[in-house]
């Protein structure tokens, strides 16, 4: 495949045990995914990088999501194929092998740097006919993609206005909002009024051979409440929280230095925060996903996809959480 692409493999990739695979071409965009004897059964297309694929004359890679997703049922209905909504609530056409997916997108600033958008653009997996019926739910997709254990959308993003979310306090490595650090999940789902979680992950201790051992809590997802959390720390056999994160369409707003933290745009976030770190001489870091934070503190931006466009999502760790 890689004189096929016309380049050497990126350093991505992985092997399972029973022979089904994934490598990525990075100098092309690509991901090829294989099954069982070498078989090439899947391509995902990167939303930035990869190159423009068409299906009729519906162009699906880098384009605004609900462009595409008109374009899509407007020619489906033309053909008459259904369409269908996947696991991240974008369309997906068996008869195609298409499902879309977003990321979100990079432009040049001002400047003329790269820089990430304030909002996603799409991004495709293109699967032969034996994985086209639910494509994420098959052995090759899973092994490079496993959403198995993520919140499935319906295909609709609504944000909650500020004004409506309620403002939780944050003391950095301490507690955020009525949750501290170290508390068992029924006291966590005490303090949340007794909500009961929508969805509970975790894993066994030595996944390399299955169900081995005991399970482990890893997170619990609060969706009337707009939060997730995370645990760690199994000393006394009792799962402890170590994190908490605020979804940034629904979850609570948290303000730092007089800066909201969820739910607003990414790219104002970032000078924002920016700002106040250069005005009063702070430490300054970057988590994974870009975003600039304060130093110190345990604290994750990321962003979340709200239909079109990005919103900040925010994680507060407790001082020893591994970020």
């Amino acid at each position: 495949m890689s004189t096929v692409l016309g380049g050497p493999l990126a350093g991505n990739g992985q092997v399972a045990a029973d022979g089904v695979y994934w490598q990525s071409y990075q100098e092309t965009g690509l991901t090829c995914i294989y099954d069982r004897g070498m078989i090439l059964v899947a391509v995902a297309v990167d939303a930035v990088e990869g190159p423009l694929v068409r299906v009729g004359e519906v162009e699906l890679i880098g384009r605004v999501p609900s462009a595409v997703r008109a374009e899509i049922h407007e020619f489906a209905c033309a053909e008459g194929v259904p369409v269908r909504v996947n696991w991240s609530g974008d369309p997906e056409v068996a008869a195609w092998g298409v499902s879309l997916g977003t990321r979100r997108g990079l432009g040049l600033s001002a400047e003329g740097r790269l820089e990430r958008q304030d909002t996603v653009v799409t991004s495709a997996l293109l699967v032969g006919p034996g994985l086209a019926d639910d494509p994420y739910a098959t052995a090759p997709v899973m092994h490079w993609c496993d959403v198995r254990e993520r919140a499935r959308n319906p295909g609709t993003w609504p944000v909650i206005p500020d004004h409506e979310r309620p403002h939780w306090d944050w003391v950095p490595l301490q507690q955020v909002g009525p949750l501290r650090f170290g508390m068992s999940p029924a006291e966590v789902a005490a303090a949340l009024d007794g909500e009961t979680p929508a969805g509970r992950f975790g894993h066994f201790p030595h996944w390399r051979f299955g169900k081995a051992g005991q399970w482990h809590l890893g997170e619990e997802r609060f969706e009337k409440a707009g939060v997730s959390a995370h645990y760690w720390r199994y000393l006394d056999g009792v799962p402890r929280l170590g994190a908490v994160t605020s979804y940034g369409r629904t979850g609570p707003q948290v303000v730092h230095a007089g800066i909201q933290l969820v739910g607003v745009t990414p790219s104002a976030l970032d000078a924002a925060v920016i700002r106040h770190i250069e005005d009063h001489g702070l430490g300054l870091r970057f988590c994974p996903s870009g975003a600039a934070v304060w130093d110190g503190l345990q604290l994750v931006l990321s962003t979340t996809r709200a239909g079109d466009a990005a919103v900040s999502e925010a994680t507060f760790c407790a001082e020893e959480w591994e970020i």
